[in-house]
């Protein structure tokens, strides 16, 4: 399973980003897609996650409503959507797989991609 993550970049507080994370390697069907991030000093954590196939969805609250994890099968891509983004949102963003339920427990994942950098200027 290989997962590439790209998308990320500078840009304004208030401002959009979309990432993306192309996924090969196997049929992904009832897998869970996760986006995750972490900020220098800080742990890695949970921001968004979408079972392939079935929609379902789960997002960390500190990003609700600004943020929306979808995926494209035909590309096997999952994108993350990034709106009004925040200072605090600057972190480097890494995709994850598991089979299963899109849960919030990073330990949980099985496959990682790449990080791809995030920064939100004030």
């Amino acid at each position: 399973v290989q997962l590439q993550a790209s998308g990320g970049g500078l840009v304004q507080a208030g401002g959009s980003l979309r990432l993306s994370c192309a996924a090969s390697g196997r049929a992904f069907s009832g897998y869970a897609m996760g986006w995750f991030r972490q900020a220098p000093g800080k742990e890695r954590e949970f921001v968004a996650a979408i079972r392939w196939t079935y929609g379902n969805t789960a997002y960390a609250d500190s990003v609700k409503g600004r943020f929306t994890i979808n995926t494209d099968s035909a590309k096997n891509t999952v994108y993350l959507q990034m709106n009004s983004l925040k200072p605090e949102d600057t972190a480097v963003y890494y995709c994850a797989a598991r089979f299963g339920l899109p849960i919030i427990n990073r330990y949980e994942y099985n496959y990682w991609g790449q990080g791809t950098q995030v920064t939100v200027s004030s």
